[in-house]
Parts: C-alpha cells; structure tokens; sequence
C-alpha cells in the first residue's frame, strides 16, 4: 500500500472517489456533494486559511492501483483557541475494512498534527463550524442521513477507540411526525407569554435579508457566543450563512421571537436537502442544478430539518420554548407541506435543549460521537463542560 498526499487533481478527484466503493452496497449512504467538500481545502474559499488554519490531505492506494481510503487533518486556530491543550481535527475519514489501512491514514494525520504543535485530535470533525460533517455515527445505520451530516461504516468506531480516542460528547439526532399535536405544557408556556404581553414570533418572510442575519447573529452569539468550543459569531459570517442558505430555505419555517424590536430566540429549519441530493449523486454540476432545481420545484422534500434553537441566555427560564415551538409547531402543521421534522444535533453538553426536545415527543434516532485523542496519555481526560 502506498500513502499519497492530495496534491493535484488526479489525486483531488480520487478523494471524492473513495467513499463510492467504500458504499457501493449501502442504500442509505448519500455522497457529500463535492463542491461542497471542494470549499473545505479551497484556501480562497475557506476563510480559516487566511487566520492561521493549514490543511493536509492523504489516500491510500492499494497494490492493485485502487483507492482504499483517506483522511483530512488541519489546525484551525478558532478552535484550538478555546480548549487546554493545542488541539487538531481530524476529518472525512473513509477506510475499508482493514486496519493496516486506517492505522497508515491515522497516523499520518496524527504525526502531522503533532509536527503542527497540537497536543491532542479531535474528530471526525469539519475543518469548519460544527454544523456539517461533525462526528461519528454509533447508531442506526440505516436511515436517511440529514445534509451535511456523517454517515459512515459500523466499523469505523474500532479503528478511533483502538488508537486511544475517547468520547468527548455525544451528538443526538431526534425526530417526530409534525401532525402530533403539541404537548400541554409549550400551550401553557404560550399562554403565560401571551398573557405578560411585549413578545411576538416572526418568520423570516418578514424580514430582508440583512435583518434575518442580523437577527440570527444576535440571537446565537447571546445564546452561545463564548461558550467552550462555541466563538462568537461575526456579522460576516452570519451574512454568509444566510447567503448560503437562501437557495434552499423556505422561509415559513424560520423563526424568531421578538421582545419589543430584539431579537430573543429562534427556530431555524430547512427543507431535508437529502431527498434532493440523493438525485445528483454528489455532483452539484449543471446536471445536478437542473435535477436540484426540478426537485426543488416538486416539493420532493417532505422532512423538515430543525438546524438551530436558541434563546438568549438572559431570557432562560421565561418559558420562551414553549411559547416558540407551540406557534412555530401551529403554523407548520396548518401549512401542511412536511409529514416528519429532525432535529439535528444536540450535544449532551446542553442539557437544557435536550429537555426540550424530549418533552416535544421526539425520538432519539441517531447518536454520534465527538472523539478527542490526547498526544500524552498520561494526562487525564475531560469531556466537554456543561453549558449552563
């Protein structure tokens, strides 16, 4: 077998090959699209290279010519910043099964990593924000995988836990119809909301597109903004997200209260662009925008993807979430056009909004796990901290 580093674009197209004879028998198995992953390691695409962030990439091919894996690793100071110890990522890791390959794969990451000055890895993480292809699937690997979201072979788990990794959080999926009625207790948080006065809920058809991303940069930054792991949010980015998603957004399903003219919370959901995309075969070429534009068009996607909740920390315990989701889950149901909603992810680390979606009624559909190895074995391990 040999390693080789991606370097050019014979070896740029092997990358994205990889995964198709990993999960040539895997129904479930959806590809990234390319152009998404190509924006990762563009350094003019990816604003993490022009703040200190590098990137690697190998394959390995076996003695017959075929690829047989590959794997990313990359310091991105915005991340490393907020943890004790110069921590790495590691990412898009595939691998047959075979451990001669995944040890030559990981090793090399690790060594790099090291060679970098990082003292530990994280992964499988996204040289990026923690909402796309973050961490690695333990449970039910069967179902439809959400966009941006890991999928990847049982045996997987064997080749990280072997080397030393250890969880540092749990990452749940959850899902429900959206036609079951809302619980009593979101009616009655409604109520008393109602009944203070001072507090509505708008969605982002209200709003132009510099208002939803000035109120979404508020909202998360007051919600998470400096939390462990969790930088606050520029107004820039939240610009480029919201830039991101106006191809695919439907617009009555975002939400936001308002308490007089601020933004206090939100519910953001997109259309599941799985049941597109599992059309395009990863491939976002011309083809694949005219079959993206066509399914978008029909309405093909029927699941509704909750990608965010938050409630500025100032306003915890208001009843903000019952009050939310009860108007939000109202108007969804009375438009009649998604038959399932996902709620992706929810770390173990918040508690709080893991309360919330279970008392919605949800199932837990999918786990995954953020793995973290530590360089010297001899220092002890801590898993993420609790939000509060």
């Amino acid at each position: 077998m040999r390693l080789i580093e991606v370097q050019d674009t014979k070896t740029r197209n092997a990358f994205h090959d990889v995964p198709k004879a990993i999960y040539a028998d895997d129904k479930a198995w959806i590809p990234h699209l390319r152009q998404d992953i190509d924006k990762v390691f563009d350094r003019d695409k990816n604003r993490l290279f022009k703040k200190g962030g590098e990137a690697k990439r190998w394959l390995v091919q076996d003695d017959s010519g075929g690829w047989v894996g590959r794997v990313a690793a990359f310091v991105n100071p915005k991340y490393s910043g907020g943890m004790e110890q110069p921590t790495g990522g590691i990412g898009f890791f595939e691998s047959t099964d075979d451990d001669a390959v995944a040890n030559l794969l990981l090793d090399a990451a690790e060594d790099w990593l090291k060679a970098q000055g990082m003292e530990a890895a994280d992964g499988p993480i996204n040289f990026g924000e923690k909402d796309k292809y973050w961490g690695l699937l333990v449970d039910n690997f069967t179902a439809l995988p959400s966009y941006g979201m890991n999928y990847n072979r049982p045996y997987y788990e064997r080749f990280f836990r072997d080397r030393g990794y250890q969880t540092y959080f749990e990452q749940y999926i959850y899902g429900r119809p959206v036609q079951v009625d809302i619980q009593e207790p979101f009616e009655r948080k409604r109520a008393q909301i109602e009944a203070r006065g001072g507090f509505r809920v708008i969605t982002a058809r209200d709003l132009t597109h510099d208002q939803l991303a000035e109120h979404f940069c508020t909202v998360y930054n007051n919600a998470w903004g400096g939390h462990h792991g969790f930088a606050k949010m520029p107004l820039k980015q939240a610009q480029r997200t919201v830039k991101a998603l106006k191809p695919v957004m439907d617009p009555d399903i975002i939400f936001f209260v308002l308490h007089g003219d601020k933004p206090v919370a939100f519910y953001v959901n997109i259309p599941e662009l799985n049941q597109i995309f599992r059309h395009v075969h990863g491939n976002l070429n011309a083809i694949g925008k005219l079959k993206f534009l066509f399914h978008k068009w029909r309405k093909t996607s029927d699941i509704m993807v909750g990608l965010v909740f938050g409630i500025d920390r100032e306003y915890h315990g208001h009843g903000l979430d019952g009050y939310l989701i009860d108007i939000a889950g109202k108007q969804i149901q009375a438009k009649g056009r998604y038959h399932s909603t996902t709620l992706t992810w929810i770390g173990d680390f918040n508690p709080k909004m893991i309360r919330i979606a279970e008392n919605l009624g949800t199932e837990r559909t999918r786990t995954y796990h953020t793995l973290r190895k530590l360089f010297d074995p001899d220092k002890p391990f801590k898993r993420v901290p609790i939000a509060k």
